[in-house]
């Protein structure tokens, strides 16, 4: 009982953060979402017009394409980087741990992981140098060994410019699963693996093994990448401002054109609702899949 009593002191403590989340995400959360059912530039009073904005989503091309674009995203940021980090982690805490030490291994996570912890406008931008197409380093390399046919305005051409882009984001991805992978690695019991060579298994058996007994980390990777991928604004922003045409657009860009250089805020609004909700349904799904992994860890 006296537990219980001082326990519900403690519950003064959380007003601070439950206020902070009201005015940082509660209010202009549902600030948009009212406003996603109006007609408003920003200036003066909205114009209640029911779902006439979700309705012209659906119909509207340029909605489509960046969404389109945002599931080629989903493979650069989350599918790719998963598969990588994986295949990456597993050679490195398997074998480049024990043939050159430990020190060796954190070089390499630690240079795998520098693209995380760099600002995205200094990336976007030595990025953007690189693929430039009359003195970029790229095109400058492909010149000095004799492929200048090679040579190609990268993040100019509708052609390259996704593509170009997602490479980049790869780039960036690639650190974060890796890490994660390489500590849910430490966990795994080495008497399994032990075992596992005592019956005599393959390399491609004990990945297997690994893959299993580091499932729940895989899905936090997944979801958590996923979502980043949903919400991708700040490389395409540096990087081509959702160009050529709409080669690269993606919604939350989308959504920031219309709220900023249209003054389209309602429809803007309800771009942000459809990606939110899609966002919500991703994190209900991934976390009900989560719960049940750690039941059956728990039995």
């Amino acid at each position: 009982m006296a537990y219980k009593q001082s326990s519900k002191g403690y519950g003064w403590f959380l007003i601070p953060g439950f206020v902070l989340f009201l005015v940082v995400i509660g209010f202009p959360f549902l600030m948009s979402f009212y406003v996603s059912f109006t007609k408003w530039t920003g200036v003066g009073k909205p114009t209640f017009i029911g779902l006439a904005n979700y309705a012209k989503a659906f119909t509207d091309v340029v909605f489509w394409a960046s969404f389109r674009n945002n599931i080629m995203m989903i493979f650069a940021v989350t599918v790719i980087p998963t598969i990588l980090g994986l295949l990456l982690s597993v050679f490195m805490f398997g074998y480049v741990s024990k043939n050159f030490g430990d020190r060796t291994v954190a070089f390499f996570r630690a240079g795998y992981y520098l693209p995380q912890i760099l600002p995205v406008a200094i990336a976007g931008i030595v990025w953007g140098w690189i693929l430039s197409p009359t003195q970029g380093a790229l095109n400058t390399i492909l010149a000095k060994i004799g492929l200048e046919s090679l040579a190609h305005n990268w993040l100019g051409d509708p052609a390259t410019a996704l593509p170009s882009v997602m490479g980049i984001m790869v780039w960036f991805q690639i650190g974060y699963p890796l890490v994660i992978f390489m500590s849910a690695l430490q966990r795994v019991d080495p008497q399994v693996l032990e075992a596992a060579d005592v019956d005599g298994a393959a390399w491609r058996h004990k990945f297997v093994i690994n893959l299993y007994m580091i499932r729940p980390e895989i899905l936090v990777v997944v979801l958590t990448s996923t979502i980043a991928s949903l919400k991708l604004f700040s490389q395409i922003y540096v990087l081509t401002r959702g160009g050529p045409g709409t080669a690269t657009i993606v919604p939350s860009y989308f959504a920031y054109q219309n709220f900023f250089e249209k003054t389209n805020v309602g429809y803007g609004s309800a771009i942000a609702m459809i990606m939110t909700i899609i966002i919500i349904a991703l994190e209900v799904t991934f976390i009900t899949k989560q719960s049940q992994l750690s039941g059956e860890g728990e039995y």
